[in-house]
This record gives structure tokens, sequence and C-alpha cells, in this order.
């Protein structure tokens, strides 16, 4: 599936009245009636301290959690309604993740880190490592391929990172603090390659505390005590100031 998975009009994410708990005495309630409605094709940022429930709603909105109760839609397709399986062939085709922490395997080369991004479309080993040598050309590592993580910068690792969440063309890139761990110059560098990403047509969600970084994004939606305290836009905040 590649950017124009969503038919027109529809919207590449839409969550209504979710909530979620986790076990306790009380339960903990971390998303406390969350809606929100992303358009194909948006760069937004979603900000807040820790604990307001950020990372919660990523893991909503990327399937690798499901809501205690209320509605998820991908692409106008109702997420509650699939199995297990369903869901994560949803994540395989349709969803990117990039995380702070990389998350790449050490003994692994760059170009088989990649490729496990596609381990489970039934893509034989061949066309994973094209496929993958060609997302790690498109962040500018064609020259790193066969360096283990241990030998490249943390901006270069984080370049794999992004390029295994773009091998298999998703629509929609979900990135949780992607530029938390790297210095200003490297952070800077990742930020520039995301948005050519977006510029291509993806939807992106960028979590970050970074205040600074957000601001920079054309839609910030700021998280409290698990609901949205507020979702702005460019427009929005120069319409108000006319």
């Amino acid at each position: 599936m590649t950017a124009d998975i969503a038919p027109i009009g529809v919207p590449a994410l839409e969550l209504v009245d979710v909530v979620k708990e986790y076990p306790g005495e009380p339960p903990i309630r971390a998303l406390d009636g969350v809606s929100l409605r992303v358009e194909a094709g948006e760069l937004a940022a979603i900000v807040g301290p820790s604990g307001s429930g950020k990372s919660t709603l990523l893991h909503i909105i990327g399937t690798l959690d499901r809501p205690t109760s209320g509605i998820v839609r991908l692409a106008g397709v109702e997420a509650s309604a699939m199995s297990d399986k369903q869901l994560s062939a949803v994540r395989s085709q349709l969803i990117g993740f990039v995380f702070q922490q990389f998350f790449l395997l050490e003994g692994m080369t760059a170009i088989d880190n990649v490729a496990n991004g596609l381990l489970y479309r039934g893509i034989a080993p061949s066309e994973r490592r094209q496929a993958a040598a060609e997302a790690l050309d498109r962040v500018g590592l064609g020259n790193r391929m066969q360096h283990t993580p241990n030998k490249l910068s943390g901006g270069e690792r984080q370049r794999v990172a992004i390029a295994r969440a773009i091998v298999n063309r998703p629509s929609i890139v979900l990135a949780d603090e992607p530029t938390g761990n790297l210095d200003s110059k490297s952070g800077g560098s990742v930020m520039d390659l995301i948005r050519e990403l977006h510029l291509e047509g993806r939807t992106i969600l960028i979590i970050t505390h970074d205040r600074e970084l957000a601001a920079s994004l054309p839609r910030r939606i700021s998280m409290r005590d698990g609901l949205v305290e507020s979702d702005a836009t460019d427009e929005t905040l120069q319409n108000a100031t006319q």
C-alpha cells in the first residue's frame, strides 16, 4: 500500500471518543475520550508532558494496542472490527514506525535491519534486500549498507530506522521522539528527511516533548491528562490574529 491508500475525502485516521484504561485500583485512564481526525497528507506534532497520554495515543493509532472503548478508523476502515492477524497486516502495509531508541538489531547490517521491515509481507529475500537498498539510498546511506549499528552515528542509525519505516511504502508514518537522542545537527537532518517524506504525500505524526520542533510543524495537537488540550494549525492561528 502506498501514500494514496485512503480514498479521496476519507481521513488517513480518525478517533472517536477513544478511552484507554489500564488495570489498577482504581483503573488508570491514559486516554479519556479522545476524538481526532487527521487528513491524508498532513504533517502534525503531538505534544505534551510525560503522562499526558501522547505515547498511548500513538500506540492506539498504530494498532499496537486496542482502546478500551471508542472507535479507531484507518483510511476509513474501523480497526476495532479487525482480528489481531488483520491488524498485523494493516501495520505491515499501511503504517511505518520510527522510535527514539532506533530498535536496530546490533548483529545485523543496515541493509538487513531495513529488509526486516518486509519480513512478514511474503516477499522473497532478494526482493526484500533490493527494496532495503533503495530505501537506504533514499535516506542518504547508500554507502553504509554493510555497516552494523555500532559502526554508525546516532543520526545514521535513526536514518536506518526511517529507511526501515518507509521500505514498505506506508501511507502513514508515526515517529516517537525521532530526534530525542540526537544532537541538534543530526536532529535537523532527520527532520529535513521527514519533511521530504511528507512532501511525497505521506501522513506523518510526530510525538515530541520538543515545543520548538512542534512549533515548526503546520499542526500541533497538545495532550494533557489523557485529553486533547488544544489542536491548532498555522491557518487557524493566522485567522485568530486577523
